[in-house]
């Protein structure tokens, strides 16, 4: 006599077992895996929060030693004068330098990322891609020789045309410089050395636009400056936008070349081709520096502050910008 038969399990009981033992497998393969992704997770945290903790620090600490001289007394400060009227000026030629080199730059760095992503044949778009990247690395000391021995003294000629045919307007208003050591010399040169960031920017969203409207574009009878026009420059725009800005940051920075260059006076003018020019933050710092002491380094760092709060902002905006891109194609 038999004993009781066992009961057969049914197709839905084997498929969860089966199922059951699938999950088991799988989870124990991608232990290692999920392992891996807290590490990673954790380092770039980590990572991310030593940036912000890195920038925090330096806020913190320009602000500290900027409070003496916001507290002082204005005949404590260098010449004499109250923080705002010493940093004014040097903010007002930071801005102006850095704004001169931007309208230059940028309509510049756009026909050549148009040229080498849409125009030039593929081996010399790659030769001149590569030029125009060179650009970037080189010094900026050089830059500032070269505007004064080869820019400099280029554009007398050019500033006193200006001076005598167009000395009505402001910026022309002379009389101009003997020497080229102007506010426009040292924006060109800024401009120059801008170049690279805002090209690269633009070229690579400009090479990126869909083929298809290219194409599309094309078929309907558009000629290829047409197509330019109304389906790549639309498509690159923020990208223009936002390699405008971060070389607006850039520029803002600037030491060195503009050191070199600029003949200052300390005045507050629109004058662009006379020798009495404004200084920037970064080239005041530059110099005043190693002879400074007391009140007046903190005085130094007062105006390092509003060049990080300008250039902060400006770069805000600029990651702001990409940002509202990236969620734009997203949505599309």
């Amino acid at each position: 006599m038999t004993g009781p038969r066992s009961p057969v399990p049914t197709h839905q009981e084997m498929a969860t077992s089966l199922s059951a033992e699938a999950t088991r497998a799988l989870g124990g393969a991608s232990r290692p895996g999920r392992a891996g992704d807290a590490i990673f997770r954790r380092l770039a945290t980590t990572a991310a929060l030593a940036v912000l903790g890195v920038l925090a620090g330096v806020a913190v600490f320009l602000a500290v030693e900027a409070l003496p001289a916001v507290t002082a007394d204005s005949a404590r400060l260098p010449e004499g004068k109250g923080l705002v009227e010493y940093i004014g000026p040097l903010a007002f030629g930071t801005a102006l330098a850095a704004l001169i080199a931007v309208v230059v730059a940028v309509p510049l760095a756009v026909a050549v990322a148009l040229f080498i992503s849409h125009i030039a044949p593929r081996r010399l778009a790659l030769a001149l891609g590569y030029v125009v990247d060179l650009l970037a690395a080189i010094p900026s000391i050089v830059y500032g020789l070269w505007g004064i021995f080869v820019l400099g003294p280029a554009s007398v000629g050019a500033s006193r045309w200006l001076a005598d045919n167009l000395g009505f307007i402001p910026f022309f208003e002379g009389p101009a410089s003997a020497t080229g050591r102007t506010m426009l010399v040292a924006g060109l040169v800024l401009a120059v050395m801008i170049l690279p960031i805002v090209s690269a920017v633009a070229r690579e969203v400009f090479a990126q636009t869909p083929r298809r409207l290219q194409e599309g574009a094309l078929a309907l009878g558009a000629t290829r400056w047409e197509m330019i026009r109304m389906v790549v420059l639309p498509f690159g725009r923020s990208a223009v936008i936002s390699g405008a800005m971060l070389g607006l940051g850039r520029a803002l920075g600037e030491t060195m070349a503009v050191t070199i260059i600029l003949s200052v006076s300390g005045v507050i003018t629109l004058n662009l081709i006379s020798s009495s020019n404004p200084s920037t933050i970064a080239a005041n710092i530059a110099l005043d520096f190693p002879e400074s002491s007391g009140l007046a380094i903190n005085a130094l760092i007062a105006s390092g502050l509003v060049l990080f709060a300008i250039t902060l902002a400006v770069n805000v905006a600029a990651r702001a910008v990409i940002a509202r891109r990236a969620s734009g194609e997203g949505a599309g």
